[in-house]
C-alpha cells in the first residue's frame, strides 16, 4: 500500500496516544522513498518523524520487526549520534507493520570522502557503548561467534548464486572467496571482540548536521557482533555506490585514513583486539553484501505480498513493494556488484600491495 494511503491510519494511531493527540493530519508528510524497507512521514512542526515498515529485513513478523526495531534506537541513542525513540505505534489491521516515532534529523546526505571522519567517529560513539550482559542483550541478536552467525547468513543468501544468472567468472571469484571464509572460520580460536553494531552502515544511512556530526537514521538490524563489519560496510564499494545522495568510489588510501580514525577513536583495548581482524571481516562483509545481491535478483521477481499483520514473517523483496524508479536503480547496482570487473577490484583490497592492506594485513595467527 503506498504511503500516501496509510496517513489516516497513521494519524489515528497517533491520535490514540495522548502525547501526539494534538497533531493535525495534515502535519503527516510523506518524504520521497529512498529504500525498500521503510517509508518516512514528516510531522511538521514537531521535529519529529514516523519510520513504517513496508517488510522485515530479517524475516520477522510485524509485532516483533517493531518492537526490534524500536530496541535498535532505544540502545543506539546513548550514542549521541543517532535518533531517539519517542513512541511506538503497534501493527493492526489498519497499521499492519506499525510504526516508530523518532527523532527528525536535520542533516545533509554523506558527501564522500569529506565526511568519512564524521562517519567513523560516529561508529566509533556507537561501539564504545557499555555492552549488557548476555541475558540483557535480546531483542537484538547476539553475535557470540561473529564469524561463524555472519557466515551462517552468507550461505543461505549463497543458496540464490546459481539462479542469479550470474557470469561464470563472477561465479567463480565468488565461490573461491566462500571457500576462504570457510577455511578462515574453520581455523578460527577465540572470536573477535564484540560490541553494539548497525550491520547496516553504509554512507547513505547517514545524515551530517550543521555541525559537521554524522547521524547514523538507520537502525533497523542493530545486534551484538564484531565492530569491523560496520567500518567495511562503510567503506565498502558496494556501499559507498548505493545510495545515490552519498555516492562515490573511494581509493584505498582514503579507506585506510577512515580506519585509522576509528582505531583512534575507541578505546585502545578494542583498538588493540579488533585491528587483526579488520580484513578478514571487510572480505566477509562483501560475501554478505554480493550474496544479499543475488538473493535480492531472485526474489525481486517473485510475487510474494501477503497479509503482513498476521505473517509469521514479513520479509518481501518483491518489487511491487516499492517505486519502480527504486527498484530500477537497485536492479543496476546490483548488476553492477555482480560484474567479474567490479568483483575483481573489490577483492583487489586484499590481494594487493596497497595503503589499506598494508594497514590491515590479513591475519596469520589469530589467538
Amino acid at each position: 500500500m503506498a504511503i500516501e494511503q496509510q496517513l489516516p491510519a497513521l494519524h489515528r494511531a497517533l491520535a490514540a496516544r495522548a502525547e501526539f493527540r494534538a497533531i493535525r493530519r495534515d502535519a503527516l508528510r510523506p518524504l520521497p522513498t529512498t529504500g525498500l524497507a521503510h517509508d518516512h512521514v514528516a510531522i511538521a512542526g514537531t521535529g519529529l518523524l514516523l519510520r513504517v515498515p513496508k517488510q522485515s529485513q530479517l524475516a520477522l513478523d510485524a509485532a516483533a520487526n517493531l518492537a526490534y526495531q524500536a530496541a535498535c534506537f532505544e540502545r543506539a541513542s546513548a550514542s549521541g549520534h543517532t535518533p531517539r525513540l519517542h513512541g511506538v505505534l503497534a501493527p493492526g489491521p489498519e497499521l499492519a507493520m506499525g510504526a516508530l516515532v523518532v527523532d527528525h534529523v536535520d542533516g545533509r546526505p554523506a558527501r564522500l570522502p569529506a565526511d568519512l571522519g564524521a562517519i567513523a567517529t560516529a561508529l566509533a560513539a556507537i561501539h564504545r557503548l557499555p555492552v549488557p550482559e548476555t541475558g540483557r542483550r535480546p531483542p537484538l541478536k547476539d553475535q557470540a561467534e561473529p564469524i561463524g552467525a555472519t557466515l551462517a547468513e552468507v550461505a543461505a543468501q549463497a543458496a540464490h548464486l546459481d539462479g542469479a544468472g550470474l557470469d561464470p567468472e563472477a561465479r567463480a571469484a565468488i565461490g573461491a572467496e566462500l571457500d576462504w571464509a570457510q577455511g578462515f572460520a574453520a581455523a578460527l580460536g577465540a572470536p573477535p571482540p564484540v560490541s553494539l553494531i548497525s550491520f547496516d552502515a553504509h554512507p547513505g544511512n547517514f545524515l551530517v548536521d550543521r555541525h559537521g556530526e554524522a547521524v547514523l537514521v538507520d537502525l533497523e538490524k542493530a545486534l551484538y557482533g564484531a565492530p569491523g563489519y560496520d567500518l567495511a560496510h562503510a567503506t565498502l564499494y558496494t556501499s559507498t555506490t548505493w545510495d545515490v545522495a552519498s555516492s562515490a568510489v573511494l581509493t584505498t588510501e582514503q579507506v585506510a585514513a577512515f580506519y585509522r580514525r576509528w582505531l583512534a577513536c575507541v578505546a585502545p583495548a578494542m583498538a588493540a583486539a579488533s585491528r587483526p581482524w579488520l580484513m578478514a571481516l571487510r572480505r566477509i562483509m562483501w560475501l554478505w553484501s554480493v550474496t544479499w545481491c543475488a538473493k535480492w535478483r531472485v526474489e525481486s521477481a517473485a510475487a510474494a505480498r501477503r497479509d503482513k499483520h498476521t505473517a509469521r514473517s514479513t520479509e518481501d523483496w518483491s518489487a511491487e513493494l516499492s517505486d519502480p524508479a527504486l527498484v530500477a536503480h537497485v536492479a543496476d547496482r546490483v548488476a553492477d556488484y555482480l560484474d567479474p570487473a567490479t568483483i575483481a577490484r573489490v577483492r583487489a583490497e586484499w590481494r594487493t600491495d596497497n595503503a589499506l592492506s598494508r594497514l590491515l594485513p590479513e591475519p596469520v595467527n589469530i589467538p
